[in-house]
């Protein structure tokens, strides 16, 4: 029987980039897409948790970390990501069985493309918090914000755009403080030192992966977030496949962009709502309650 904790890599090419991608455990497939500026590691806990029901696949997107392109980097698409997936798909399950795919933020927003375009290769999408300006009641003043923060980035650099994200999405004065769920909802990836549990330090290992997800923000921020949150969803596709599709919304971060699109996407397409600790990335603030949600939710009929 294969060990659940051992971590088995590799390297796939596809149309234009070699993806770095992750396996852990046995069982059917479930591929863990990271948001954001994220890479394969923000599943480190989360992926050792479910690898005893699951083979458990996460993986660097193109462009980022270990995942190299052939060329210079370009404005990203969902389609091409999502036609990245379904190559992942395929290199680890040759029998053809459909995978289960879970997606987060940005991620969200490829799973969705996904489940469109490639509905035969997928048991079941869960999709927590696509922050898809066009399910917006107000879709102009979405796609005004994330192009203020790309502006942003380009005049002054990641902080100055983190700041105007912050800004952006933020709840009314009071409503949260600083903290990890902050950074997370801009979109940034938590820092080990956010990340760390009462008084315990980060490992060298764990501060090594922050670092290097961290140096993808430059990346997100010019060539990932607009062309993700301005992404259109084939609904007509969704709905047709609305019995494979949960939307995911964070337990805390319910009046946010994000999960406003969700649940309004949810409305559109007739899929089910499951909420989830945490906010917009409960899975770094929760870990471990956060698997078990997901257990729950890939494990329902």
């Amino acid at each position: 029987m294969t060990d659940r904790t051992a971590v088995r890599t590799g390297l796939l090419t596809v149309d234009g980039a070699t993806l770095h991608h992750e396996v852990r455990g046995e069982g059917p497939l479930l591929v863990m897409m990271p948001g954001g500026s994220a890479d394969a590691g923000i599943y480190d806990a989360i992926a050792a948790d479910l690898a005893d029901r699951w083979t458990v696949a996460t993986f660097d997107p193109r462009g980022y970390s270990r995942s190299a392109l052939a060329g210079p980097v370009t404005d990203q698409s969902p389609a091409t990501h999502a036609d990245d997936i379904v190559r992942l798909i395929e290199s680890l399950s040759p029998d053809g069985a459909p995978a289960a795919l879970f997606g987060s933020s940005s991620s969200a927003v490829v799973a969705l493309a996904a489940l469109a375009r490639h509905p035969g290769r997928l048991s079941r999408v869960v999709a927590h918090e696509p922050p898809v300006v066009a399910l917006l009641p107000d879709p102009e003043a979405g796609r005004a914000l994330f192009a203020a923060v790309r502006e942003a980035f380009r005049r002054d650099g990641v902080a100055a755009a983190m700041t105007t994200m912050a800004a952006g999405l933020a709840p009314e004065e009071g409503e949260a403080g600083p903290g990890p769920e902050r950074a997370a909802e801009r979109g940034e990836a938590p820092t080990p030192e956010q990340t760390a549990t009462g008084e315990q330090a980060p490992t060298p290992e764990q501060a090594a992966t922050f670092r290097r997800m961290h140096a993808n923000l430059p990346v997100f921020l010019e060539h990932v977030l607009c062309p993700f949150s301005g992404y259109v969803p084939d609904l007509v596709a969704l709905k047709a496949s609305a019995a494979h599709l949960v939307v995911g919304v964070g337990r805390d971060s319910r009046a946010l962009l994000p999960a406003v699109a969700a649940e309004g996407l949810a409305r559109r397409v007739g899929a089910g709502v499951a909420e989830f600790p945490g906010g917009h990335i409960g899975l770094t603030e929760h870990p471990r309650a956060f698997a078990a949600r997901l257990r729950d939710v890939l494990a329902a009929p």
